[in-house]
């Protein structure tokens, strides 16, 4: 009667074509491509701290990674040398080592695409905060990727449309909060995102503008009773929560005659 399926966009446009066939119903939980976006009276340094584990975790390997962080152009002057130093802190190697933070890509196949994605930053113009695409001594037998962090990505760079599912940061800046919104809002993805402020309330309703599935207001832990799921290519229908458990009701009405 349903399928749930979570993987990419791609498989889940596949999936949604086959289940068509017997008309079932499907919820998709796919890519993204999430902003996290610092308002110009949001704690820059706190953000920037948080946005590599927020874009890291699982070495880049989660749907829902904040990979593009969005900051105002006055204070990324601030902000890079922060970046820099913990992403270069982010140290690579055997998960089984208690001092790494950044294991293997699944496979070779996803680290040659990271590694490209990387390879095309530096040639349409991004500038290298961290990182690169060189492999890292002693690692050489994995499938390891150099954790990295471009910034001055414009929105037309491949880095920063597609999904690259590895440890790749994306750094924008701007100059109004309308651009940041149409920043954060350029994309096919709207899985996740962050949004920081001082004004709490500020911060919520630039959230309600972002057209995505989740925002954490300054670094919010993630709420398993909350709904979770995407808009546009980052799928259909939530998990989690009492409306993850909807989707997988029907609804049944049940008529009695009138005495």
């Amino acid at each position: 009667d349903m399928v749930s399926f979570t993987g990419s966009t791609a498989a889940g446009v596949r999936v949604s074509q086959a289940a068509a066939e017997s008309v079932k119903r499907v919820t998709l939980e796919l890519g993204g491509k999430s902003a996290n976006v610092v308002l110009e009276d949001g704690n820059g340094v706190r953000a920037a701290k948080n946005a590599i584990g927020a874009c890291f975790a699982n070495s880049g390997q989660t749907c829902s990674a904040l990979t593009r962080l969005i900051v105002p152009e006055s204070i990324l002057g601030d902000i890079i040398p922060i970046i820099a130093e913990r992403v270069d802190g982010y140290s690579p190697g055997d998960p089984m080592d208690p001092k790494t933070k950044c294991g293997p890509m699944v496979s070779a196949s996803q680290q040659e695409s990271v590694l490209g994605y990387i390879r095309s930053g530096i040639e349409e113009g991004a500038v290298l905060v961290a990182g690169g695409s060189d492999l890292i001594d002693g690692l050489e037998s994995g499938y390891f990727v150099r954790p990295t962090a471009f910034m001055n990505v414009k929105p037309d760079m491949k880095i920063w449309k597609e999904e690259i599912f590895g440890p790749v940061l994306c750094i924008a800046s701007y100059t109004s909060e309308d651009e940041a919104l149409s920043l954060a809002n350029d994309s096919e993805y709207g899985l996740s995102g962050g949004v920081w402020s001082e004004d709490i309330d500020r911060a919520v309703a630039f959230a309600r503008k972002m057209r995505t599935g989740q925002v954490s207001v300054n670094g919010g832990p993630f709420n398993i009773s909350a709904p979770f799921g995407g808009y546009k290519k980052s799928g259909n229908g939530r998990e989690l929560g009492v409306h993850g458990f909807e989707e997988f009701l029907e609804i049944k009405s049940i008529q009695k005659p009138i005495e």
